[in-house]
């Protein structure tokens, strides 16, 4: 095993890694914990490594780089006595980089039974940068923070953002500019149906769902089927059908069950919950609760539920273009998911779509894609300045399709934006 890791070593130091669109995602170099990157599956983790270390070769020397993919063929026997075999080998090939900085690249290192234990002890007694991503399937964020011990920071890792799918088409976002307003909010229309995964965005409409579907039994057989020892595959497709053809919807999850009971499934809400919960750990759906003041409260309460990517709403609804709100508002809760996980929808008299935390700061949100009927404005407006008032907060943000004002009354501020400029802004 010394002789393929010398071999894969040094075929990495030889290989020039070439410029890739850079992802918004501020990596730590050297802060002294365990790097690890999670995420749904093709969402860019690998891509993220590479961009590191091309950048960290324009100021360290490519001897003191290593990077490993557990996944090649030559290492599908590797077990944690034969992982030992990495280090020394690595010394065997460059002894005079001993006493320095290595940075150490591990890659779906998920396939080696025991790799935490080999990452940890590095990490205690070598001179070592660790980076580590692997798959949903095995490798949890709740599990890393456990089977590191506190010697690790963790990154969610997702789909491209709005403004890193223009980098990757190559568009040039310039303020003020009509030319370029007009190629940014034609790519928003195809950004907010297709999707942000790498892969499907120059594909033709058929290869686009082929790619989105294969994502999909991925994540199903292997990330949940073969991890948690699924036994009704049917429920499993029937859920995920469900969740993405109403995404951004309040799910009650005992309608649901009575739903599923009616249709003929067997099931408890116990199992449910748990086939959801799956869902939610592999970074596929995500759901908010209502804000209130009690767990208690919030569990009463449906959800919202909200997917990874737009773009697997597609495979479920042939007319997807005609639900532009969901659209919107499944765009607007990844953005603000990517910056923190507190967030919730409000409802007295009226409802609030997202009420976020970040730092201290507290973000009030409303998603309308068509904003011209007097009533609808009116209502969004209402919502607003109820949450704004329950919260005392000052200001408020309405995230609508062409419309951009600024209302201010009694001290409170309602910015209206269009939801190209809002996904491009700096800090959102």
């Amino acid at each position: 095993m010394k002789e393929v890791f010398k071999k894969l070593i040094v075929d990495f130091i030889d290989r020039d890694q070439k410029p890739l669109v850079p992802r918004e995602y501020a990596l730590p170099v050297d802060s002294g914990k365990i790097v690890s990157l999670v995420g749904v599956r093709r969402s860019g983790k690998t891509s993220i490594l590479f961009e590191l270390i091309r950048e960290l070769r324009t100021y360290t020397s490519r001897q003191r780089i290593v990077y490993i993919n557990f996944e090649d063929d030559r290492l599908m026997s590797l077990n944690l006595e034969g992982m030992g075999a990495l280090m020394d080998a690595y010394f065997e090939l460059f002894p005079e980089n001993y006493d320095k900085k290595i940075y150490l690249f591990l890659d779906e290192v998920q396939n080696v039974p025991g790799w935490e234990a080999f990452v940890r002890r590095i990490y205690d007694t070598m001179n070592v940068s660790v980076f580590v991503t692997g798959s949903s399937s095995k490798l949890l964020a709740t599990e890393i923070a456990t089977a590191l011990r506190g010697r690790t920071i963790t990154y969610e890792i997702f789909p491209f953002s709005f403004s890193e799918y223009l980098a990757f088409r190559s568009i040039e976002v310039k303020p003020y500019s009509s030319r370029s307003a007009g190629f940014i909010k034609h790519a928003l229309n195809d950004y907010l149906i297709h999707g942000g995964f790498a892969e499907t965005i120059d594909a033709s409409d058929d290869i686009r769902n082929r790619i989105l579907s294969d994502y999909l039994n991925l994540i199903v057989y292997r990330d949940i089927v073969e991890r948690y020892n699924i036994k009704n595959n049917a429920l499993m497709k029937h859920l995920i059908r469900y969740c993405f053809s109403n995404m951004a919807t309040l799910v009650s999850f005992t309608k649901m069950f009575n739903d599923l009971k009616s249709q003929g499934f067997r099931l408890s809400k116990d199992t449910l919950y748990e086939y959801f919960s799956h869902l939610s750990d592999v970074y596929t759906l995500f759901s908010i609760p209502i804000f209130r003041s009690s767990i208690r409260e919030e569990q009463r309460n449906p959800k919202k539920i909200y997917g990874v990517d737009n773009g697997f709403k597609g495979l479920f609804n042939a007319f997807v273009s005609k639900d532009y709100s969901k659209l919107y508002e499944n765009a607007v809760f990844l953005q603000l998911r990517r910056h923190t996980k507190e967030i919730y929808y409000f409802k007295q008299k009226q409802e609030v779509d997202f009420v976020c935390e970040k730092g201290g700061q507290r973000g009030l949100f409303n998603v309308c894609y068509d904003l011209e009927g007097p009533t609808t404005r009116q209502r969004e407006i209402r919502g607003l300045r109820e949450a704004m008032e329950y919260f005392d907060c000052k200001t408020s943000i309405l995230i609508t399709r062409d419309e951009e004002e600024t209302i201010a009354e009694n001290g409170r501020t309602v910015s209206i934006i269009p939801l190209w400029k809002w996904l491009l802004a700096k800090g959102e």
